[in-house]
């Protein structure tokens, strides 16, 4: 791998990534148009010479897959082109001050979608047919609305291994949060305002309700172990009097370890108790999404390979949980391994203050390089901890040692 991955890294060109970068920050993609930004990707990658494929999604809306080698690849680079709804559309773009790069989706994931096209245009500019590994891309819409691009990918394949560039902070997380979307729904009586004694307002018992539900161990910020936040809270509008209808939805995610199901069956059995606290209580509750996480562990080879890159660049190496949903979900639901990797901070994402360090998308862009590189079929890499070279089958799993 050595010598290829020196070819690539030369060839990896900084002012073309942070071009590709800026023009795809300056593309709106909300989650179902993305249209304008796959013509642009497809059009720069046919222009590398690749066959550029169209997956289709639904009417104007497509993946695109492009793979290098022969034979099915067993691992992909997979990117989410789409993003949130701007906060302004007017100010949507790229923002550029010293090596930060500023604008919808620069982190989440546009600067990962970026580094992982780099990394392709530079292994087809410095590797010729026959020397290039045997990987796929994949830029995937609707990640931020229901995953729908990448499902419709996963119908028909499979791949061994994926890549998917997040924010992490280049952070490698073979482990990833769970999810669970729960929906409360609270009933009353509506009468005028000015008289509330006639009504019942359920605004007041949604309160009750999600007070009730924050003094349950099961929540507890400090001491628990699940991540959760009230979303969103709306109520009837009928003008002056006492609403008769809440909303809330919270977005809970879940330690790699903890089923989605059995916070579920904890949630309906909190709540079942509920009535006994908030007088006149009319209920419901329902969980329109839930995705169990996961955990790789670190005793593989695509673990192998970044500690030998990292330690290449210079960079220590971390392993973390992903803690929000991301397509990673969907990938190993599928039988694949996924690992999430990128650059950028999930903290600030979908948020106007959203940006991203440009020399850690060209740090991201080596890292996915190498990635690609060293998981050529079967893998065999000098590990240090052993002391010889470990051998990988194309499966991802251990042969072990031999000197």
């Amino acid at each position: 791998m050595t010598g290829r991955l020196e070819e690539v890294f030369a060839a990896i060109d900084p002012a073309r990534l942070k071009g590709t970068l800026l023009e795809m920050l300056d593309i709106y993609s909300p989650s179902g148009k993305e249209e304008d930004i796959q013509l642009y990707l497809e059009d720069l990658l046919a222009g590398a010479g690749f066959y550029v494929e169209r997956q289709e999604v639904e009417e104007e809306r497509y993946n695109l897959r492009v793979t290098m080698g022969e034979g099915e690849p067993e691992l992909y680079l997979v990117g989410h082109v789409d993003t949130v709804p701007a906060w302004d559309l007017e100010e949507f773009g790229a923002r550029v001050e010293g090596d930060a790069i500023g604008g919808l989706g620069s982190a989440d994931m546009k600067g990962g979608c970026a580094a992982m096209i780099e990394a392709w245009l530079a292994m087809a500019q410095a590797l010729k047919p026959g020397r290039r590994p045997n990987v796929g891309l994949l830029l995937v819409v609707g990640e931020e609305e229901n995953g729908d691009g990448s499902a419709s990918f996963l119908k028909n394949c499979s791949p061994a291994w994926a890549v998917i560039g997040e924010p992490t902070g280049l952070s490698a997380c073979f482990a990833h949060y769970g999810y669970l979307e729960a929906g409360f729904v609270t009933h009353g009586l509506r009468s005028h305002s000015s008289l509330p004694e006639l009504g019942h307002n359920a605004v007041e018992s949604m309160l009750r309700v999600l007070l009730h539900l924050s003094k349950d161990p099961l929540f507890h910020r400090e001491q628990g172990s699940i991540v959760y936040s009230i979303r969103e809270m709306h109520s009837s509008q009928k003008g002056f009097v006492v609403p008769d209808r809440c909303e809330s939805w919270i977005d809970l995610h879940l330690p790699p370890e903890l089923d989605p199901e059995s916070v579920q069956r904890g949630i309906s059995h909190i709540v079942s108790s509920a009535g006994q606290y908030i007088p006149g209580l009319d209920l419901n509750v329902a969980f329109n999404f839930a995705s169990a996480g996961y955990n790789l562990g670190t005793d593989n080879p695509l673990s192998c390979i970044l500690e030998q890159v990292y330690q290449r660049l210079g960079r220590t190496l971390k392993f973390d949980s992903f803690r929000s949903h991301s397509d990673g979900n969907l990938f190993y639901a599928a039988g694949c391994r996924p690992l999430i990797l990128g650059p950028g901070a999930l903290e600030i994402s979908h948020t106007p203050e959203e940006q991203v360090d440009f020399p850690e998308v060209l740090a991201a862009a080596q890292i996915y390089a190498a990635l690609c590189l060293g998981l050529d079929r079967y893998a065999v890499l000098n590990v240090e901890r052993c002391g010889s070279w470990a051998s990988f089958d194309r499966q991802g799993s251990w042969v072990g040692c031999r000197d």
